[in-house]
């Protein structure tokens, strides 16, 4: 009987074990990733944009694909408006792993690495072609990528296209001719008052929600936004000319924490991953659309469209961009060069 028992103590002990083990889920896959969650896993991506906005529509789209296409087991909240603060501070926040996913341009990352912010300055692109296959075909870009990554923990999943900066204006510009003392308003961001100066305007920053009153009364001549802005907030209400001067390429890069990418395990990586690029695509459709559709729309609106010869614009802002070189330092030069080449 004792030994009966002692068998039977054995046995439920070895049972147990082997439950035990069968519930803990394994911490690691055979590739070296976390392993599948048990639970859905909720992503925070933050924005400036409003809930109105191109790219919270864009955002939206990512939202319902990655719940699709995992099935459930991967969720993305959104929180527009800055509610989780400027892009700086969300940029910030994904450094530290607080906030998983973000939106930022190119050039707005050169306050961290000095090389990048070459992607923000005025005519530094032909268009968004032009740009992403730097950021993504040659070692400039790469090794920007990188950088990114290894030292600030941002990764890059897509790059989509954000709308080109016109400038609209109380008087048809024609030329660079025209831009002459033209008081025009530009955010308080370096490359923009160089745009502004090298043309031969007056830059006068100022800050956005003071841009329509200051149209209206003549406090300044012109200002410079994409198109998709001058619609929404009604600046064509009160300036009846906009010149297509093509001056700078915004994008919108979504970059997701390094923590939050390797946390996750690889088959959630492949489903942000091949969500995010199809969300960056219709990011991009949407701009390119109602860019097309925009002109029509201003013009119906009596707004005068002008498209002076750009080469002359192109040829005064290059002036600018030697300070940059010396700012920057080493590698500057040679990034530009590789830019350059990839027309």
């Amino acid at each position: 009987m004792k030994k009966a028992l002692s068998l039977l103590m054995v046995l439920i002990l070895v049972v147990g074990t082997m439950a035990g083990c069968a519930q803990k889920a394994p911490e690691q896959n055979d590739t070296g990733t976390a392993a599948q969650p048990l639970k859905p896993v909720v992503l925070k991506f933050g924005m400036v944009a409003g809930n109105q906005s191109n790219e919270y529509k864009a955002a939206e789209k990512l939202a319902q694909l990655v719940d699709e296409k995992s099935e459930g087991m991967l969720k993305i909240e959104l929180f527009p408006n800055s509610q989780l603060g400027d892009d700086r501070a969300m940029l910030e926040q994904l450094s530290a792993g607080a906030l998983d996913i973000t939106l930022a341009e190119t050039g707005r990352l050169g306050i961290w690495v000095p090389r990048a912010e070459l992607a923000g300055l005025a005519y530094m692109f032909d268009d968004f072609d032009h740009l992403t296959r730097v950021l993504y075909e040659t070692e400039y870009g790469k090794g920007l990528h990188k950088e990114f990554y290894d030292d600030f923990n941002w990764k890059i999943l897509a790059t989509a296209y954000n709308g080109t900066r016109q400038t609209s204006s109380n008087r048809p510009i024609n030329s660079i001719e025209d831009m002459t003392d033209l008081k025009l308003r530009t955010p308080q961001h370096q490359p923009l008052l160089d745009y502004a100066e090298y043309v031969g305007a007056s830059p006068t920053p100022m800050a956005f929600t003071e841009v329509y009153l200051a149209l209206q009364t003549n406090a300044v001549d012109a200002q410079e936004n994409p198109l998709s802005t001058i619609k929404a907030v009604k600046f064509y209400e009160v300036q009846k000319n906009i010149a297509l001067t093509n001056h700078v390429i915004n994008d919108a890069n979504y970059i997701v924490s390094r923590e939050t990418w390797e946390e996750l395990p690889e088959n959630l990586q492949n489903v942000l991953a091949e969500a995010t690029a199809e969300a960056s695509a219709f990011h991009t459709s949407l701009f390119e659309e109602e860019e097309q559709s925009l002109i029509d729309f201003f013009e119906s609106e009596g707004v005068t469209i002008t498209r002076p010869d750009l080469e002359p614009f192109r040829t005064a802002v290059q002036e600018s961009y030697g300070k940059y070189f010396e700012e920057i330092g080493e590698g500057a030069e040679e990034a530009f060069q590789i830019i350059q080449e990839a027309r």
